[in-house]
């Protein structure tokens, strides 16, 4: 089936086609590395992972490359409070951010490019917009022309004169235009540096983006995604600066941009002060019940995030894995195991994942009611390659109700589930209804159904 997505672009919906189905290219702006990442951060990483993971289903080669900003004056920052090397600092917000987007279920990106690695074809690249008059140097500085770029404003929609107005831009003695951007700026002996045809010095934001997209992927990508906040100025100059190195090539065929997470209606913002860290809520929370709250909303959409979100998201995926714990006794080869046809449509349709886990719901419900071994196979089969296409129930129910207690305790409590059953056949109601109570107040839940009675962990 066609694969459908929303091009930021041309402002509507477009059927995918690549421009070579055997290499698929997808670019995702990825973090900077100076702090853990906020779950604003972790929600493209998700849901353009998913879409890299569906394009996989459909071509035979996809290279997604999700970059890591390792210089910035933010990491500089971070550097200089703690009195420590700028490598440090990258190092340690790197590896946390790769062990926590893991942890949400993440399939790495094929590529992972460091700006510092490519420091060579950032040089390059600023060279060839110099020669081609749309960059120069000035002070020590070169920077974009903009107005050398007709074009300029078109992917954010946005006049060139009002941009300027709603921008935060530096005002600066050196510049051509106060519109301009910085490809190159010097450092002082106290920052990091490089040496330049233009003295030493580090590049600007923007250019590293396009610089490490072209070494890659190739002067025209297919799909270029990230946050809706990073259409403005970001992709804007980076479409700039990559179409004039170019010689006028497409840069990005399709754009794809994510809504923002809000909390209490405001966005999620570090600057305004309610940011929730992923490092601190998967001290709380399973991955897999933070990545199931990041698609219950479709990813163009504003998600607010909420104890109420967080606390529905962990009662439906009880409820899912409570269904796998009552196909425990059913063997299923891994062959068997296949995307159902509805998932599949509702992430074809612009990754439409609310609808994707409605149709996940539906396969479970159809999984509960499964009667005879063929039945009960291929109910179990549909749950998990439905679970597989979003990235869910890819781990032992025992392990995902195990969460937050020893096993001893698993056991215990395993015990006293079994006794309450005994003493209902043999008729001792009041026992049974003793260690239902104590059970009660333990925080245990008992849901009796055909399979047998299954118990899940009251949170909050």
């Amino acid at each position: 089936m066609p694969i459908r997505l929303y091009n930021s672009l041309s402002r509507q919906t477009e059927a995918f086609v690549p421009q070579d189905a055997k290499r698929v290219t997808m670019y995702a702006c990825g973090p900077t590395v100076y702090n853990y990442v906020h779950i604003g951060n972790a929600r493209p990483a998700v849901v353009f992972g998913l879409l890299a993971e569906l394009l996989r289903r459909h071509y035979p080669g996809v290279v997604y490359a999700r970059n890591i900003t390792d210089v910035d004056d933010k990491i500089n920052k971070a550097a200089r409070e703690l009195g420590v090397p700028i490598g440090e600092i990258t190092a340690k917000y790197a590896k946390a951010y790769r062990r926590d987007m893991a942890r949400l279920g993440i399939v790495p990106p094929d590529v992972e490019p460091h700006a510092t690695t490519h420091i060579a074809q950032i040089i390059a690249m600023i060279q060839r917009l110099i020669a081609s008059g749309h960059a120069y140097e000035a002070e020590g500085h070169v920077l974009f022309q903009v107005s050398t770029y007709p074009d300029y404003g078109h992917l954010s929609r946005r006049d060139p004169d009002e941009m300027l107005a709603g921008a935060r831009v530096e005002v600066a003695p050196y510049k051509r235009e106060p519109g301009d951007f910085v490809l190159w700026k010097p450092s002082s002996d106290d920052l990091p540096g490089w040496d330049s045809p233009w003295g030493r010095g580090r590049p600007g934001w923007h250019i590293e983006c396009s610089a490490m997209s072209e070494a890659h992927l190739g002067e025209t990508i297919d799909i270029h995604a990230g946050g809706v906040d990073l259409q403005f100025p970001h992709h804007e100059n980076e479409i700039a600066q990559s179409t004039c190195a170019h010689g006028g090539k497409i840069f990005a065929r399709y754009w794809l941009h994510n809504g923002m997470l809000t909390f209490d209606g405001a966005k999620m913002s570090k600057s305004v002060g309610n940011v929730t860290l992923v490092h601190d809520l998967l001290e709380q929370y399973p991955g897999e019940l933070l990545r199931y709250a990041l698609l219950s909303a479709h990813y163009r959409q504003p998600l607010d995030w909420s104890d109420a979100l967080l606390e529905q998201a962990g009662r439906t995926l009880d409820r899912l894995y409570g269904t796998l714990r009552d196909l425990a006794d059913v063997e299923v080869a891994s062959t068997d195991v296949v995307v159902p046809e509805t998932v599949e449509a509702a992430l074809c349709d612009d990754l439409n994942t609310p609808r994707a886990l409605a149709e996940l719901a539906q396969v479970a419900g159809e999984a509960r009611k499964a009667e005879g071994d063929a039945g009960r196979r291929a109910a179990k089969a549909a749950l998990l390659g439905a679970g597989r296409a979003l990235g869910l129930l890819q781990q032992d129910p025992a392990a995902w109700f195990a969460r937050g207690a020893g096993g001893e305790d698993d056991a215990r409590i395993a015990a006293l589930v079994d006794e309450r059953t005994a003493a209902k056949k043999s008729r001792d109601f009041a026992r049974a209804d003793a260690i239902r109570d104590q059970l009660a107040a333990e925080g245990i839940v008992l849901e009796d159904t055909p399979q047998g009675v299954r118990w899940t962990r009251k949170r909050g």
